[in-house]
C-alpha cells in the first residue's frame, strides 16, 4: 500500500544525525578541492528566529549544498554578533545578565536552525561577546591605534536620549535612533572614532572591483561616501582674525554671495559671538538647533530659521561686505559648516533671504529671458550666461567654473578641493554590554594603549545597568583603576565600549582559525580562503557592515596582516518575508514562528515554501495557505519515488520525457549559478515531476532520480531518503550534480 504523507519527523531526525556523524559540512583545510567559502550574515541573537529570518539562512543552506555536491571543498560556518543594546536595555527591565540571557537565545536559535536542516560546520562556531573573540576586536582597535586611524575628539555627536547613548550618523533613520525611534539630539561629547575618511577614494575605486555585488548597494556606497569636487574659498571676517572656509560646488555663482550662513555646531561661532550684543538671542537659537534631527534640517519642506550674528564677512572676489547669519539648514555634516549663500541661484538660501529680506543679485542669467530678482518666485538653478561677474560677463556658466578656480587658486584666495560626505566612523559608545576599549589614562604619560600582552582588558561581570549618560563601567572600581602600561602608576581605563559594527567587521577571519590563542587570523589560511566566494545577507547592511568591513580589510591589507582588498567577492542581498504588508515584528503580533509550522509540516515544507514564494531578492507575503500547497508537492514526489522504487520495470525513456528532463537540469543549473531565482528553479522542477505522471515510458528511474537530485539543496532531508529509497548507498550530497546535454534539448 502507498503511503499517503511522508513520515518527516523520523526522517528529519534521522538525517540531521547523519549529517553532523558524518561531517557533511566539515571544511577540510587539506583538501585539493576547489575552495568555496559561503557565508551568510551572522545574527544578532535576539531570541527566536521566525519565518522572515529563515530565508538567510535558508538561501545560504541552498548554495552551500549545491557546491558540495559540485565536489567543492566547502567553507560555511556561522557564529553569533552578540554584544549590543537589545540584551542590556532587557536586563534593565528584567534584571537577566545580558550574557546569560544572550547565551539562552544562541542555544534556542541554533536548535532552530539544525531544525530547519540549515548545515554549517559548527566546530568554527564564534562568539563576538566571549573573551577568546573581543580580545582580537581590542587588537584591531590598537593596529588602528598604531596607525593613527583610531583617535579621540570632541565632537557634536547623535545623541539617543531613551537608550541613553551616542549614535553613529548611519544609526540615524529619519530624524529618529534606528533601535527605538526616539528622536536624538545633537550633544558635544569627547568619543572615539576611526579615521574611515582616510580611505574614502579607495573605498569609492575599489567598488569597480566588486563585478558581482548588486549596482544597488553599490550605489548606495557611492552615495554615502559622496565625493563633490568643488572650491574652498577663505572668507576674511570685518574686524577679526577669523578666516571662515566654505566649500563649494558652483564657484560660477561666487559674486551673488549676498550673505554667509554658519551651522549653529561651528568651531568658531562661540568666538565670533562673544561680544555679540544679541548674544543671549543667538545662543537660545543655537540650542533650539541642536535639538532638531539632521533630517529635519536638510528636508526642503522645513522652514529656514536663522539669526544674525552681527558680524560680516568679504566676499573675496568683489570685496563686498555680506552679513554672516547661523541657520538651521546649514551643518558641520557636509562641506565645511560655512555657506556662502548665493538666493538667486540656490533655492534654500532663496526662502531664507525672502524671509529675513536679504539681497538677492542675479549672476547667472536664463539664456531664454533676463531674470529680475524682485520678480523672481523660485532661485534659478540651471546653466546659463555670467552675468554681474566681473571680467568673467559673457563666459557660459560651465566655462566659468574653470575660469573661476584658476582665477581664485592664482589670486591664493581658494582652492581647488575634493569633499566627502562621508564622516569618520564614531565607535564609542556609552554603555555595558560591548567590548572595553583597550585605553588607559595616566595623569604623567597621558593617553596610553593597553599592551598587547595584557589583552582582553575583560568586560566585568558585576555590574549595575542603569544607563545615566555615562558608561556604566564608570562605576566598576575594580575595572576602572589599572596600572599604567607606561609607568606602572596607578591609571583609569577608558569606560566606553566599542560599536558591535567593530565585531562584525572582522569576523568572517576569525572562521579560519577561531580556536587559535595566539592570533586573531592565520594569514595563509585567510589569504587561501578569502575573499568570500558568496555572502548572503539583507540589503538594510548596504552602509553599515558592509562599507566597515571593506575599510578594515583595507587597514588590515595596508599593514601587511591580509593579502586582498575587499572582503566578499560575490554578494547576494536577499528580500524580506513580511506578514500582513509589514515586516515581522513581536510588536506588530505578525510574527510567524517556523517551530510549529516544522511540526505539522515538516522543516523541508517550510523551506520549500520559503524558496518558492517569489525571486528571493525581494519583498514577498507569507501565506500559510502556501505552506500546504508546498507540502503537498512533496508528498507527490514521495509517492512517485515511492512506486519507483517498487517497479524493477526497465526500458527507454521516451524522448519528450528525456528533452524536459535535459532541459530542467539546464534550468535549475543556471537560476543557481545565476541569479539564485530559486522559485524559477522550482517551478522547473515541478513541471518536470507533472511530466513524469503523465509519462507513458516504462523506465522513469533515470527522470525520478534527476528530480531527487535537484531537490537536494532545497529539501535536503526527505531527498536524502528518497535517494535511498531507489537504492543508492551514499548520501545524495555525495552524488554528482547532473548534467545536461544540448542535443538532448532538440
Amino acid at each position: 500500500m502507498v503511503q499517503e504523507a511522508y513520515p518527516f519527523k523520523q526522517i528529519e531526525k534521522k538525517w540531521q544525525k547523519r549529517w553532523e556523524k558524518k561531517a557533511l559540512f566539515k571544511m577540510r583545510p587539506d583538501s585539493p578541492k576547489d575552495k568555496c567559502y559561503c557565508l551568510m550574515m551572522f545574527p544578532y541573537p535576539s531570541s527566536a528566529l521566525h519565518v522572515g529570518h529563515g530565508r538567510n539562512y535558508i538561501i545560504g543552506d541552498v548554495v552551500a549544498r549545491y557546491k558540495i555536491m559540485q565536489k567543492f571543498n566547502v567553507l560555511a560556518p556561522m557564529g553569533w554578533d552578540a554584544f549590543g543594546l537589545p540584551a542590556e536595555n532587557a536586563a534593565i527591565k528584567s534584571g537577566i545578565h545580558p550574557k546569560e540571557s544572550t547565551l539562552n537565545n544562541i542555544k534556542t536559535m541554533k536548535k532552530q536552525l539544525k531544525a530547519w536542516g540549515v548545515g554549517y560546520d559548527w566546530d568554527r562556531e564564534i562568539t563576538s561577546c566571549m573573551p577568546e573573540y573581543y580580545k582580537w576586536t581590542q587588537w584591531i582597535f590598537l593596529e588602528l591605534y598604531k596607525k593613527g586611524l583610531a583617535y579621540k575628539k570632541k565632537a557634536t555627536v547623535n545623541w539617543c536620549p531613551s537608550c541613553k547613548t551616542v549614535l553613529a550618523n548611519e544609526q540615524v533613520v529619519d530624524g529618529g535612533c534606528e533601535r527605538c525611534s526616539s528622536e536624538v539630539e545633537l550633544r558635544s561629547l569627547k568619543q572615539w572614532f576611526f579615521k574611515i575618511t582616510d580611505y574614502a577614494q579607495r573605498l569609492l575605486d575599489d567598488l569597480g572591483l566588486l563585478k558581482d555585488w548588486p549596482e544597488r548597494v553599490k550605489t548606495m556606497q557611492k552615495n554615502w561616501i559622496g565625493k563633490s569636487q568643488g572650491v574652498e574659498i577663505d572668507f576674511k571676517v570685518v574686524d577679526s582674525d577669523i578666516t571662515l572656509r566654505c566649500f563649494t560646488t558652483r564657484v560660477d555663482t561666487i559674486f551673488g554671495a549676498t550673505y554667509m550662513v554658519l551651522a549653529a555646531e561651528h568651531p568658531l561661532v562661540e568666538d565670533l559671538i562673544k561680544d555679540s550684543k544679541n548674544k543671549s538671542d543667538i545662543k537660545r537659537f543655537i540650542d533650539g538647533v541642536r535639538k532638531e534631527s539632521v533630517i529635519e534640517r536638510v528636508s526642503a519642506d522645513v522652514e529656514k530659521n536663522g539669526v544674525s550674528t552681527g558680524k560680516y564677512v568679504i566676499n573675496p572676489v568683489n570685496n563686498k561686505k555680506i552679513p554672516l547669519w547661523i541657520a538651521n539648514y546649514v551643518l558641520m555634516e557636509y562641506g565645511t559648516g560655512a555657506v556662502m549663500a548665493v538666493p538667486a541661484h540656490d533655492e534654500r538660501d532663496f526662502e531664507f533671504a525672502k524671509k529675513y529680506k536679504l539681497p538677492i543679485d542675479v549672476v547667472i542669467d536664463n539664456p531664454k529671458h533676463s531674470l529680475n530678482p524682485d520678480n523672481m518666485k523660485e532661485a534659478y538653478t540651471e546653466e546659463g550666461v555670467m552675468v554681474n561677474s566681473g571680467e568673467f560677463d559673457g563666459l557660459a556658466s560651465t566655462e566659468a567654473i574653470e575660469k573661476i578656480s584658476d582665477y581664485m587658486e592664482k589670486k591664493g584666495i581658494g582652492r581647488r578641493k575634493i569633499h566627502y560626505k562621508l564622516r569618520d566612523w564614531l565607535i564609542s559608545r556609552q554603555r555595558y554590554w560591548g567590548a572595553p576599549i583597550p585605553i588607559v589614562y595616566c595623569d604623567k604619560c597621558g593617553v596610553q594603549p593597553v599592551k598587547e600582552s595584557d589583552l582582553p582588558v575583560l568586560l566585568p561581570e558585576k555590574i549595575k545597568f542603569k544607563p545615566h549618560g555615562e558608561s556604566p563601567l564608570k562605576d566598576a572600581k575594580g575595572f576602572v583603576t589599572t596600572k599604567c602600561p607606561g609607568c606602572n602608576k596607578s591609571a583609569r581605563r577608558e569606560i566606553d565600549t566599542m560599536d558591535t559594527f567593530v565585531d562584525s567587521s572582522w569576523y568572517f577571519l576569525r572562521y579560519l582559525s577561531p580556536k587559535d590563542e595566539t592570533q586573531p587570523f592565520d594569514k595563509e589560511l585567510v589569504d587561501k580562503w578569502l575573499p568570500v566566494d558568496q555572502y548572503i545577507g539583507g540589503v538594510e547592511h548596504a552602509i553599515l557592515h558592509l562599507m566597515y568591513s571593506r575599510f578594515i580589510v583595507k587597514v588590515l591589507y595596508d599593514m601587511g596582516h591580509v593579502g586582498f582588498k575587499e572582503p566578499f567577492g560575490r554578494l547576494f542581498t536577499q528580500g524580506m518575508i513580511v506578514k500582513d504588508g509589514a515586516k515581522m515584528s513581536k510588536s506588530k503580533g505578525n510574527v510567524v514562528s517556523p517551530d510549529k509550522l516544522i511540526n505539522k509540516y515538516g522543516a523541508d515544507t517550510v523551506r520549500l515554501y520559503t524558496l518558492f514564494i517569489g525571486p528571493p531578492e525581494k519583498d514577498a507575503e507569507w501565506n500559510d495557505r502556501g505552506v500546504e500547497g508546498a507540502w503537498r508537492f512533496l508528498n507527490r514526489v514521495w509517492r512517485l519515488v515511492d512506486q519507483a522504487s517498487r517497479n524493477s520495470d526497465a526500458g527507454d525513456a521516451d524522448v519528450s520525457l528525456r528533452r524536459k528532463r535535459h532541459s530542467t537540469i539546464k534550468k535549475v543549473t543556471g537560476d543557481m549559478e545565476g541569479a539564485f531565482h530559486f522559485n524559477t528553479a522550482l517551478s522547473a522542477i515541478m513541471e518536470l515531476v507533472n511530466e513524469i505522471y503523465s509519462s507513458t515510458s516504462k523506465d522513469l528511474k533515470e527522470a525520478i532520480s534527476t528530480v531527487v537530485i535537484l531537490l537536494a539543496p532545497f529539501v535536503p532531508h526527505i531527498s536524502e531518503e528518497m535517494w535511498e529509497k531507489l537504492g543508492n548507498k551514499k548520501s545524495v550530497f555525495q552524488a554528482d550534480w547532473p548534467l545536461y546535454d544540448e542535443a538532448a534539448l532538440v
